[in-house]
Order: structure tokens, then C-alpha cells, then sequence
């Protein structure tokens, strides 16, 4: 990329030169100079992503060993592993990494079960305008806002709300009232019950699971499947031994922020489901409500690093392919 930018640049100043332009004198500045403009270029997004993205993370290293006096309620400079040891011996944290990491999962599972079919669909069989409105329809959810919809879906699934009701005109009430009897899953109502959460995280995450996958779909060579059915394979064997592994990165893809936003999300585990905390609540929590910035900061770095082994894994997959 950034040689194609040098030949653009390149291009440009040679038709400036050529031109009676203000920007000739730069043009001329620049000509045989092909590193220079490449950092002019280079510079400002690289400025911008040292300054907010990299040194905020290392002070958020940096708070994470300070300590916090818990008399006096303010945050010390004095150097410590005491916060890494809390989340380690206490239990409760465990419990909460354990809710939040298999919350992401089964996030990601189902979206990936919903959002093939449709994928495959508009890449295989949806043309012109078809896939014109499959597009709208798929990211149409994005353009809301993000706290409106699950202010929204926490109506939505009240007690007397269009899910209850339409459970209801369906005649599924006992299966429902079944479903929110199981312990750990279940709960009052489906707006304080983990089942009615997953549904509000699906519903959030599904559209980034869709776009990766189809994107892989539709790189997937013709040729490749017309060859399987010269070799005599069955529809079923080309799409298991053929377009599953070839759009396996696809779905790494979409994993990442299926998986990433679900792990990292504070907002929809305080609005829907049932009272026990989410570990961006509990970092929400202390940094904002306990101002005990070090413990946060600590508890922050396990998305981090958990985030980070899910990106090196999906980079093995070759899903950054399919972005």
C-alpha cells in the first residue's frame, strides 16, 4: 500500500510540475524524494495511534502496579503486585471472568450458526438489487444508536412486553416458563434472565459476524467448486470439504468482534439479565463508583490478554484475509 501511495504522490507532483499550480513548489520539493512524502503521508496516523491507542495503554500498564489506600481512598505511587494477586486468589474474580468468557462464546457460536446461511445466501445466490437491500437490511440495526436499542430491548423483553406477548399468541408460554426455570440460565423474565441477555447480544453482534463471512464467500474461486462436482463430489461434500475451509477465515474474522465487543461490553449486562457482574462492569465499577484506578487498570489488562490470544489465534486462521 504505502507504494502505491509513493506512486500516487509521484504522479501527482510530476502533473503539478507540469502545471502553473501553487502546488509546484512542493511538487518540486518532493520530486526524487519518495521517503519523505511516504512519512508526510505516514506521519499524522501514526502520530495519532502512538498518542491515543499505545501510550494510554502502557499508563494503563503503569496504574495497574501502583496501590490503592483503601483509608484514605486515593491511589498511592507506591509499586506493588497486590492488585495481579487479588484477581488471582479472590474466587469471586473467576466466577466473573468465567460469566464474561462464556457469555463471548456462546455469543459467538450462535451468531456464527444465524449468520452463515445468510452470508451464503448473498454471496452465492442473492444478485442486483437482492443483495442491495440484504445489505441495507443487515446493517440497518448499525445506524441506531447503540444504548437506544438496548434501552429498547429492555422493554422489549419485559414482563409485559412484545416478546412476552408474542410467546404468548404463539402459545409457547410453558416453554418459555421452562427455559427460565433452568438454573444459571433462566430467571424471572426473559429481561432478567441470561437467556433474554444472549438474545440482546446476538442482536447487537450478529451484523459484524454476516459481513466477514460473506466477504470470504465471495473469494472463494468458482472454479474450486465446479471442480469438486467434475470429481464427482456431491453438493454437500463441496460445501464441507470446499466452502466451509475456504471460508473458515471469515468467520475468524467476524469472531473477533463477536467475541471482542461481547467481552469488553459493560452497558448490556447492566441493563438486561440477572444481577451478577460482567468484567467490564466490575472495571466500570471500581474505576468509576470506587475510584480504585489500579485494580480496574489490572482488571482491564485480562480482556487484553485475552483479546490478544484470540487475535494471534485468528491470525494463524488467516482471518485478517478476510477483513
Amino acid at each position: 500500500m504505502p507504494f502505491v501511495w509513493i506512486v500516487e504522490i509521484s504522479h501527482m507532483t510530476a502533473l503539478a510540475a507540469t502545471q502553473d499550480s501553487p502546488l509546484r513548489p512542493v511538487a518540486n520539493a518532493l520530486h526524487g524524494h519518495q521517503n519523505i512524502a511516504l512519512w508526510l503521508l505516514l506521519g499524522p496516523p501514526l502520530a495519532w495511534f502512538v498518542v491515543f491507542y499505545l501510550l494510554p495503554l502502557f499508563a494503563l500498564l503503569g496504574q495497574s502496579v501502583l496501590t490503592f489506600d483503601e483509608f484514605s481512598m486515593t491511589v498511592t505511587n507506591e509499586l506493588s503486585f497486590d492488585n495481579f494477586r487479588t484477581i488471582i486468589t479472590e474466587p469471586v474474580n473467576f466466577d466473573i471472568f468465567w460469566r464474561t468468557f462464556s457469555m463471548g462464546v456462546a455469543v459467538t457460536i450462535a451468531c456464527t450458526i444465524l449468520g452463515y446461511p445468510l452470508a451464503y445466501y448473498m454471496a452465492r445466490y442473492a444478485g442486483g438489487r437482492t443483495k442491495g437491500l440484504m445489505y441495507v437490511g443487515v446493517m440497518l440495526p448499525m445506524w441506531a444508536s447503540y444504548i437506544v436499542k438496548a434501552y429498547a430491548w429492555t422493554v422489549i423483553l419485559s414482563k409485559e412486553g412484545v416478546a412476552n406477548w408474542l410467546v404468548g399468541g404463539l402459545g409457547l408460554t410453558s416453554v418459555l416458563d421452562t427455559l427460565l426455570a433452568i438454573p444459571w440460565i433462566g430467571g424471572n423474565t426473559l429481561s432478567t434472565s441470561n437467556i433474554g441477555r444472549f438474545l440482546v447480544f446476538v442482536y447487537m453482534w450478529l451484523p459484524f459476524m454476516i459481513l466477514p463471512i460473506q466477504a470470504s464467500l465471495e473469494r472463494i474461486a468458482p472454479n474450486l467448486l465446479l471442480a469438486s462436482g467434475d470429481l464427482g463430489a456431491t453438493r454437500t461434500r463441496t460445501f464441507f470439504r470446499v466452502t466451509l475451509p475456504l471460508s473458515a477465515p471469515g468467520i475468524a474474522a467476524g469472531s473477533i468482534f463477536t467475541f471482542c465487543l461481547t467481552f469488553g461490553d459493560y452497558i448490556i449486562p447492566t441493563l438486561v439479565g440477572p444481577s451478577g457482574d460482567f468484567l467490564g462492569a466490575v472495571v466500570y465499577k471500581y474505576q468509576g463508583a470506587v475510584g480504585n484506578m489500579p485494580l480496574a487498570a489490572a482488571l482491564t489488562l485480562i480482556p487484553v490478554l485475552v483479546v490478544s490470544a484470540w487475535l494471534w489465534l485468528a491470525k494463524k486462521l488467516g482471518a485478517f484475509d478476510a477483513l
